[in-house]
């Protein structure tokens, strides 16, 4: 997989997408991210890529062309399977987008800025916009983060035990259940007692049921897309 991001702030994703299971993933070749600095695709000497938006409200707006030259120099040289813009009146992300997402070929994630692009970009080649939640950030650089992590976590082999990505909350619409380790006591606190019989079938029931549990307390909204 290839995962292209487009931003006027690289340097904000050099740690998020430079340690941990992002990392790993791409040392293993399972992933391929590459940073694009929309600077390198503006024309004059000051490089801009914003200007005042038309109709006279405050801030500024992303320009269209450096955007539509640096997003078609990379259809140039493959074919994308998703374009996206992280935009706070996309979709809401959620981890089925995730589980999608992560079967597809290459996608490229366009980082918003200022007021926004200029919506000719949306229009014309922006095929899905992400929100990941009702609220404002600066850019878009930290939601393209989440969704490279939340992505790539999920390839086969990104993750040492796969099993263990299939059981984290929402992968079955439910919260997950509550995990323990080792002492089985602790200050006199001890681990429920089904978790220490060694009987699967038996650790199996107790892990839905507390899923349920804790879905209904914590997110009834969730049992109710079920």
């Amino acid at each position: 997989m290839r995962i292209d991001i487009i931003t006027v702030l690289p340097e904000l994703l050099v740690s998020p997408l430079g340690e941990s299971i992002v990392s790993r993933a791409q040392r293993q070749g399972l992933v391929e991210i590459a940073v694009h600095n929309l600077r390198d695709y503006a024309e004059g000497r000051r490089r801009q890529v914003d200007d005042y938006p038309f109709g006279g409200e405050a801030g500024m707006v992303m320009k269209p062309e450096p955007i539509f030259r640096c997003i078609e120099h990379l259809r140039s040289e493959r074919a994308y399977d998703e374009v996206i813009y992280t935009s706070p009146d996309g979709v809401r992300y959620d981890q089925r987008e995730a589980n999608r997402l992560s079967t597809l070929q290459n996608i490229i994630i366009l980082c918003g800025h200022y007021k926004g692009i200029d919506h000719r970009i949306r229009e014309h080649l922006i095929t899905l916009e992400i929100s990941i939640g009702d609220y404002v950030l600066t850019g878009g650089e930290l939601a393209a983060a989440v969704i490279a992590d939340s992505v790539v976590r999920i390839i086969p082999g990104a993750i040492g035990d796969e099993a263990s990505a299939l059981t984290d909350s929402f992968q079955d619409g439910l919260l997950a259940p509550p995990v323990y380790t080792r002492p089985a006591e602790f200050n006199g606190w001890r681990v429920p007692e089904p978790l220490l019989s060694g009987h699967a079938a038996r650790i199996a029931q107790w892990q839905e049921e507390q899923s349920l549990e804790r879905t209904a307390l914590l997110r009834p909204d969730l049992l109710e897309k079920l």
